[in-house]
Parts: C-alpha cells; sequence; structure tokens
C-alpha cells in the first residue's frame, strides 16, 4: 500500500492564509489609481493596455505558487510504503476418494460420487497455504493427483473421475495405504488423509486396520467418511434393459472406519445427504488450520526536497521577471 503522510501536519493549517493573501491582491489592484490627472488627453483612452500589463499578475501567481510549495515543504511529505511477509506452516492433506459402482446411488444429488467431487472441490479451493493430492480406489487403488500445490490441476484431475475406471469393489486398505505411501515422507507440520466410502471393505491385499496401524506409525491423521442415507437407497443395478435403479439396504462398515480414525487421532464423520456431507468437510477444515505469521512493514521515505526545489526555482524566476521585463510595471 503506496500513500503520501505528512510528518509535520499542522503546518498545512497555513495553507488557509492563501485565500487571504488573493484577495487582499484584487482589492488593492481595484484601488489603485493614478495620483496626477492630466488634461486633454482623452484622445490617448482609446489606446488598448498591452499583453504585458496584464502578465504583470503573473509575479503574484508565482510567489502563491512559491508560498505554498513552501508550506508543503514544511509540512515534510513522506511516502509509505506497506507490505507483509506471510509466513505459512502447510498442511499437506491427502484425499482418498471411494470410486466404487455403489457411489452412483441416488441418495445424493445427483449421485454420492458427483456430490463427494464437488464438496472436496470446494475444500481444495478453500486451502491456498496447502499442499493436496488425490487417490482413488475401488476394487483396487492408484494415485490421481500426487502432493501438489497447483489446485487448479488438482481440480481438473478430479472432475474428470469416474465410476467405472478401474475394477469395481472397495478396497478401503489398499486406498489407504496407497494414500500413505503419499504423504508418510512429507515434511510438513501435519500430515493429513481424508478418506471416503460408502461400503464394506471387501477387495484388496491389506486390511483396514493393518493400513490405520501404518498411518500412526507414520503420525498421518486420518478422517474417515461414511457416505450413505441410513437405511435404503436407489443403487444402480445392471440389467438386460440397461442400468436401472433398485432400492437397496445401504451397508457402510462404520466399525473399521471408526477404528481407522481413533487410531490416527482422527474423527469418524457420517454423511448422510448433500447439506451433512458439507458440514463434515467444514467440520474437517475447522480441525486442520494452516498456521499464517503475517509480519506487516513500513517503509516511509522523505518527499519535501522536490516541491522545495520547485519552490526555489519559481522565487528565483519571480525575482529575474521582477527586475527585468516588469521592472517598470511593479
Amino acid at each position: 500500500m503506496n500513500g503520501i503522510t505528512y510528518a509535520e501536519p499542522l503546518f498545512l493549517w497555513l495553507l488557509v492564509l492563501i485565500p487571504g493573501m488573493i484577495a487582499f491582491y484584487i482589492l488593492r489592484q481595484q484601488k489603485t489609481s493614478a495620483s496626477l490627472h492630466m488634461p486633454g488627453l482623452e484622445q490617448f483612452d482609446r489606446v488598448g493596455k498591452t499583453f504585458r500589463h496584464y502578465l504583470r499578475h503573473i509575479l503574484f501567481a508565482l510567489r502563491i505558487i512559491a508560498i505554498t510549495l513552501l508550506i508543503i515543504v514544511l509540512a515534510r511529505p513522506q511516502k509509505t510504503d506497506q507490505f507483509q511477509n506471510e509466513i505459512t506452516e502447510g498442511i499437506d492433506i491427502m484425499l482418498a476418494l471411494d470410486i466404487s459402482g455403489s457411489m452412483l446411488a441416488r441418495d445424493f444429488k445427483p449421485d454420492r460420487l458427483e456430490a463427494s467431487k464437488n464438496v472436496a472441490t470446494e475444500f481444495i479451493s478453500g486451502r491456498p497455504y496447502d499442499r493436496l493430492g488425490l487417490v482413488v480406489f475401488s476394487g483396487e487403488s492408484f494415485t490421481q493427483c500426487p502432493l501438489t500445490t497447483d489446485h487448479a490441476v488438482l481440480i481438473n484431475l478430479m472432475r474428470e473421475i469416474q465410476s467405472g475406471m478401474i475394477e469395481d469393489g472397495t478396497a478401503i486398505g489398499n486406498g489407504l495405504a496407497t494414500a500413505i505411501n503419499r504423504i508418510k515422507d512429507s515434511e510438513a507440520i501435519s500430515k493429513v488423509i481424508i478418506l471416503l466410502t460408502d461400503g464394506v471393505n471387501n477387495r484388496g491385499d491389506i486390511a483396514p486396520s493393518t493400513a490405520a496401524d501404518i498411518a500412526k506409525t507414520y503420525r498421518i491423521r486420518v478422517y474417515t467418511i461414511g457416505v450413505g442415507t441410513r437405511g435404503t437407497a436407489p443403487y444402480p443395478v445392471q440389467t438386460p434393459f440397461g442400468v436401472q435403479y433398485q432400492n437397496m439396504q445401504v451397508e457402510i462398515d462404520e466399525a473399521i472406519l471408526k477404528e481407522i480414525a481413533s487410531k490416527t487421532g482422527g474423527n469418524y464423520f457420517r454423511a448422510t445427504d448433500n447439506d451433512k456431507l458439507v458440514q463434515v468437510y467444514a467440520e474437517i477444515d475447522k480441525l486442520e488450520k494452516s498456521k499464517i505469521d503475517v509480519r506487516q512493514f513500513t517503509r516511509k521515505e522523505e518527499k519535501f526536497m522536490l516541491p522545495a526545489i520547485i519552490a526555489f526555482l519559481i522565487l528565483a524566476l519571480e525575482a529575474i521577471l521582477r527586475h527585468t521585463i516588469y521592472k517598470n510595471l511593479t
């Protein structure tokens, strides 16, 4: 932030004298008249006054400008530069997202997967100082995006996620293990995994509890989210007539999700609709805040020298004109 301030602002009150000086000058000019009257010179009245005669007022104008500048010099104008240095202690966060076929259930709008992607995208946009990455899993798992500060790239890769990209199933342990592998060597002050699923672990060669023990070893905090309404929900089912939706019982292994969170120092959340899912991410956002240390610096630079030089030159010009061109008119 840049601006002009004054070290001695009280001197600026002297500027109120300027209008009075101008008024006095005008009044004096109106009262000025010749002290000697000569008869019979009416024929000279038609002779106009020269341009040089009217320009005599320039001497007063120059003096007024010089006085104004000198008052500003007395007030000591200063240019103030303010800038801030932000020191951040960021958090590394890996998102582990279930993309199994059941994530297409319509108890969320438009479905669980799209709702999860939309809310996660908002979460990413609200973490400008953190590195984030993305792991997806169903019957197996892979890294969709490693940890990055380029959130635009991460969001684009998030939008490209679709169910059916990999073999179907729910390998919670593998998804968590892949996320751990991507974040374990991070030097961030805090390492976090947010794991979201809507089912029961039924695939993979790593048990979820084993993956939780590994996360605990690396001091990685895991927040788990169970997505799905309570009771039944319309699930997509492949039939000879295409994909149709049938109401089926919602099964989420809440016990193992709670165990993962408990072992690693995180929390378990249950999201039963879109609004609840938004609240879950908002709660995690509050729990995992980056530390931002903002230091503000102010630098002042004296700016009285330029108006002082201009005032001196104007006074010099006024003196020269007064004793040369306008010598006989003052």
